[in-house]
């Protein structure tokens, strides 16, 4: 029997062999277009809108895989994940952003203590989690987006350069007195980790899960060029700085998500570490034109605006997507998608349907 839904939830229909699935990270949208990317992949699955066939008000599927090593060159092995946190698509391009963090592995139930002493003191990097890299969204002949490595008007999928070891945005970073020390520490365990990603021209937000310094969340900002084969970073300014730092009230929760919604920034907000904690969505109002005007290397931003709670569960339905729903699927009414990392039983439908939720906004 299919799980009874709100009738503000939206259907997501995968295949067996997606590459994302129960691990949905990040959300955009071209036209009746959904495209979404995992945590636990290396790629982007595109979902086209369908018509409902139940309770739900939206209903994706005919899911189609773009293989990040089909469109790039990547950094790291074709097996590797490249842990995508982070999606914006602007001006037909689809930006992605991995965490660039460390892993450690987890204990298991099936090993004894020094095994799972071992486990926890192994501490690694995938190559492709040190991914920041923009993609050509280009119609093919039958009308579908797709993502190409170079589309037909010049547009070409390029990376930030770098290896499997760092890129250029790292090494920038590896000096800074507050992100530097948290650069040998795992993700997920309030060392660096990216979960966001906002675009305004050449401009690039990014949202860090952690580290979370005395309560404060941050954001890094940014400026992208391309150059030769490669994105590379700009100077912000006169002095050459590479980044500016912004730091947050979010009640000490990290960034998992950020979107632009005309000049204010939503920012989705959870537990730094694995916690079964409160998810929330902030507004910070007027944030693109206070971003233009910023001068400043470190800025603490006034007090945010909570929007809303989101539901949580435990170990389950953790919401780590957020994007504004396009006018021609919003009805009028303007609403934000949310999907969840780690869909409950109330969150599926069989081994391959997830549901996320419409929220409305003003």
């Amino acid at each position: 029997m299919p799980n009874k839904r709100s009738s503000n939830a939206v259907r997501l229909e995968f295949a067996a062999d997606s590459l994302v699935k129960t691990n949905l990270s990040g959300a955009a949208f071209t036209g009746d277009w959904l495209w979404v990317a995992g945590d636990e992949a290396c790629g982007i699955d595109r979902l086209r809108r369908l018509d409902t066939q139940g309770p739900e008000l939206l209903r994706f599927g005919e899911v189609r895989d773009f293989p990040l090593t089909e469109l790039l060159d990547l950094p790291g092995a074709a097996d590797e994940e490249a842990d995508l946190e982070g999606m914006d698509m602007v001006d037909g391009m689809l930006w992605v952003v991995g965490s660039h963090g460390l892993k450690r592995k987890n204990a298991k139930p099936d090993k004894d203590d020094a095994g799972n002493a071992k486990r926890l003191a192994k501490v690694a990097l995938d190559g492709n989690r040190r991914l920041l890299a923009c993609l050509p969204v280009e119609n093919n002949e039958q009308g579908e987006p797709c993502l190409v490595r170079q589309a037909k008007d010049g547009r070409r999928a390029l990376r930030l350069k770098g290896d499997a070891e760092s890129n250029l945005l790292t090494k920038a970073l590896a000096s800074d007195p507050h992100f530097g020390p948290y650069m040998a520490i795992p993700g997920k365990d309030n060392g660096f980790d990216i979960e966001g990603l906002a675009v305004h021209g050449r401009r690039l937000l990014l949202g860090l899960r952690g580290p979370v310094l005395r309560g404060w969340a941050a954001l890094l900002e940014v400026e992208i060029e391309a150059r030769d084969d490669h994105l590379r970073l700009a100077p912000l300014d006169s002095s050459g700085s590479l980044f500016r730092k912004h730091f947050l009230q979010l009640d000490g929760l990290g960034v998992r998500d950020l979107h632009f919604c005309g000049d204010d920034l939503f920012i989705l907000a959870g537990p730094t570490m694995v916690l079964d904690g409160e998810i929330r969505l902030f507004k910070w109002p007027g944030a693109r034109q206070a971003l233009a005007d910023n001068r400043e290397p470190v800025r603490f931003v006034p007090a945010l605006t909570e929007s809303v709670a989101l539901p949580h569960g435990r170990g389950v339905n953790r919401a780590e997507a957020v994007c504004d729903l396009p006018p021609e699927l919003a009805g009028g009414k303007p609403s934000w998608l949310v999907l969840y990392d780690a869909p409950g039983p109330t969150r599926k439908d069989g081994e391959h349907a997830v549901f996320g939720d419409l929220l409305q906004h003003g």
